[in-house]
């Protein structure tokens, strides 16, 4: 699944990405020689990479956005839990709140969280709000 890992700098050529798009190709790669010092054929270089990793899409000159930053980040989520815990949150969480203690907030956004996650036993397919926007 290298579709959700990125390097340092196609980190920050995304979030540039995220930050402005539906932008032009060619005013991308201007933004990039500016942030960057990138020549253009290396921002189009990197374009194409995230391109074919479904991230992003340059369609008639206008790069639009595929996958959302915040979709992006739950798929890496997702993948970080699956290859060092088997898949498990559960595991994620103890290993993590060894380190580092919960916050009073913390704790209450988790249990707001679980409380309002649909229980698969009724069939409710849909989260309701929980998950994807909470700050930490």
């Amino acid at each position: 699944m290298e579709q959700f890992k990125l390097g340092e700098m196609e980190q920050r050529f995304a979030e540039l990405i995220w930050a402005e798009a539906p932008i032009a190709s060619g005013q991308l790669a201007r933004r990039c020689a500016e942030a960057f010092g990138w020549k253009r054929t290396t921002a189009y270089t990197m374009l194409k990479r995230l391109c074919d990793r479904g991230i992003f899409a340059n369609e008639n000159g206008t790069v639009t956005v595929l996958m959302s930053r915040e979709d992006f980040q739950a798929s890496q989520g997702q993948l970080f839990i699956d290859e060092n815990f088997h898949g498990s949150l559960p595991m994620f969480l103890a290993a993590f709140s060894r380190k580092r203690r919960l916050s009073s907030q913390e704790i209450a956004q988790l249990k707001q969280m679980i409380a309002e996650y649909p229980d698969p036993e009724d069939g409710s397919e849909e989260r309701k709000g929980a998950g994807g926007s909470h700050e930490s």
